[in-house]
């Protein structure tokens, strides 16, 4: 069963079509600053979005519409601040830095992702299709208002990370991601931004550019969560106007 914690930060979340993605206990390694109350956090949540569930809700709000950069960085911020107010955490983004939270690594251990050829993290069931939008990190709560009680919650759920025997990339056929590139900026091991930057600012870029990008595009897993082509083409221009 789901803890009280985890229904209140699920309902939460659900009115933005946003996804929690799971949970993990931070350590002193990981750097995290102090709550407000001058506490360390008890536990991290992250959360993220899958398919483009969350697009016509990031659409009709005012980040979309005003002209300003970075919209929709700006528009996870004011949901994940107001958030960490209400649960008296402290909000934490994969877009503040340098230096950088780990966010990937952090999807290791509070979610069932894995490496892909594409350098992206990739989920057995939501593929490619799927991103962190920012994490929580919240203190040690009670079902209702209270914050910083000294009650234990249970963590959400996290299933068994794959072994290497199921390594999604390494048992697909062919890497139909690393063909369809038409400038081969996907080696497997490495992601040739130049070349990529290049390729979209051409006139033989204007499929990539529309559509979303062709090698991710490729990945058989979870077709049906494929972005809708506005939603890819907004990521696509962002990424071609910072290259």
């Amino acid at each position: 069963m789901p803890s009280p914690i985890e229904k209140r930060l699920i309902a939460a979340l659900s009115s933005q079509s946003l996804s929690l993605r799971g949970c993990f206990t931070p350590v002193a390694a990981d750097g995290l600053p102090t709550l407000a109350n001058g506490e360390p956090a008890a536990s991290v949540w992250m959360v993220g979005v899958i398919g483009s569930a969350f697009w016509p809700h990031f659409k009709s709000s005012a980040f979309y519409t005003d002209g300003q950069p970075d919209p929709l960085d700006r528009w996870s911020r004011a949901i994940a601040e107001e958030l960490a107010a209400r649960f008296g955490g402290l909000a934490l983004f994969p877009f503040d830095g340098p230096p950088y939270h780990p966010f990937q690594r952090w999807a290791d251990r509070s979610d069932v992702t894995q490496p892909s050829r594409m350098l992206l993290r990739i989920h057995p069931e939501h593929g490619l299709w799927h991103a962190y939008r920012f994490a929580l990190a919240l203190p040690v709560m009670l079902d209702g208002a209270e914050a910083n009680a000294p009650q234990a919650i249970t963590p959400p759920r996290k299933a068994t990370l794959p072994t290497p025997a199921t390594d999604l990339c390494a048992t697909c056929s062919g890497q139909p991601c690393l063909q369809a590139c038409p400038v081969g900026a996907y080696t497997g091991a490495a992601f040739l931004i130049e070349a990529c930057a290049s390729h979209l600012h051409s006139a033989q870029g204007t499929d990539c550019m529309q559509g979303g990008c062709l090698a991710r595009r490729a990945c058989p897993v979870a077709p049906e969560l494929r972005y809708t082509q506005e939603h890819a083409a907004f990521h696509m221009q962002a990424f071609a106007g910072q290259h």
